[in-house]
């Protein structure tokens, strides 16, 4: 039986954990706090397509009672990679497979890559290769993931729309790891496309994420007014351009336009975006991940980001203010 553990079993890991356990495939979480106790004591609920579902996961805190998994799915953000590196060690053998499940830039993002930029360490979300070497980029499968999900209250997730997770290879295999991964996720009702350039599927979610993330918590605004107000709008159309610049550098091929990825951010609708909620809350805010890693490449390859590099500064410095 293939074991499998999500790690960071909030909305998104919530939401695969359930399907994953309501197909009748065994799936240990990682949690802690009131959402470990609530799952404990009352089970992991879904509530989706207007059903509630409780589903009974194996939940634990501490990973060395779980052991090394065959696949270890990663649903936290980038910036809490580093300080869960010791909690990770115990869930990961030398044939597990990383499920990088993450939104920005990721650790493993040169690995396989090709020419001069090979296994250059990317420092925003890497530093001092800290990550890789507790997660080895050669053991990580990539994932895109485009549901919207949140926990509504301890041990309870709410999944608004999407069911696709795209999974693929840094060196763009087809390897026998993905496709195993994409049929337990297709049994769970989930769609899991394996796509042989995974990055360029990356940068349509990223290049989003790396303007409307920072602008929307500059502004307080939920992600239909930052797109309705002209201003705004420019920001981040002007921002995407920029990283459209490094990206197609690093030889990614877009298959929309940004006047058309701006339109699928406007059809979201009233939503606050991550950043925002968590600089609302008070959390750390994954701007590393989302747009200093991108102006960090900026550098690699030759384009200036003279607005990225202007919004990074505001972001951290809003951070900081707190």
């Amino acid at each position: 039986m293939t074991s499998i553990c999500v790690f960071g079993a909030g909305a998104i890991g919530g939401l695969m954990a359930a399907r994953l356990e309501m197909a009748g495939m065994p799936v240990t979480v990682v949690a802690r706090g009131p959402h470990y106790e609530a799952m404990r004591a009352r089970g992991l609920v879904l509530l989706s397509d207007g059903r509630k579902t409780v589903t009974k996961p194996r939940v634990e805190t501490d990973p060395r009672d779980v052991g090394p998994q065959d696949y270890l799915v990663l649903t936290l953000k980038a910036h809490s990679l580093i300080p869960a590196m010791a909690q990770l060690e115990p869930l990961i053998g030398s044939g597990t497979t990383i499920v990088a499940a993450i939104n920005g830039v990721p650790w493993w993002y040169t690995y396989k890559l090709g020419g001069d930029l090979e296994g250059r360490r990317v420092e925003a979300v890497d530093p001092a290769g800290v990550v890789s070497a507790g997660l080895p980029p050669e053991q990580t499968l990539g994932c895109i993931v485009y549901p919207a999900a949140d926990v509504v209250e301890p041990g309870v997730v709410e999944h608004t729309y999407g069911d696709r997770f795209t999974l693929g290879e840094p060196d763009g295999s087809r390897s026998a790891r993905a496709g195993k991964l994409s049929e337990l996720l297709i049994k769970a009702g989930l769609k899991a496309p394996v796509r042989p350039r995974i990055r360029d599927e990356l940068w349509v979610k990223l290049w989003g994420n790396m303007a409307f993330n920072p602008v929307s918590a500059l502004t307080g605004a939920t992600l239909d007014k930052v797109l309705a107000d002209p201003g705004t709008h420019a920001v981040c159309r002007a921002l995407m351009i920029e990283g459209q610049a490094v990206a197609e550098k690093l030889g990614v091929r877009f298959a929309i336009d940004v006047d058309k990825r701006l339109a699928g951010g406007a059809e979201v609708g009233a939503h606050k975006t991550s950043m925002l909620q968590d600089l609302e809350r008070g959390r750390p805010l994954e701007i590393e991940a989302l747009l200093g890693a991108v102006v960090e490449m900026a550098g690699w390859v030759g384009v200036d980001m003279p607005i990225g590099r202007s919004i990074l500064a505001l972001v951290r410095q809003r951070a900081e203010m707190r």
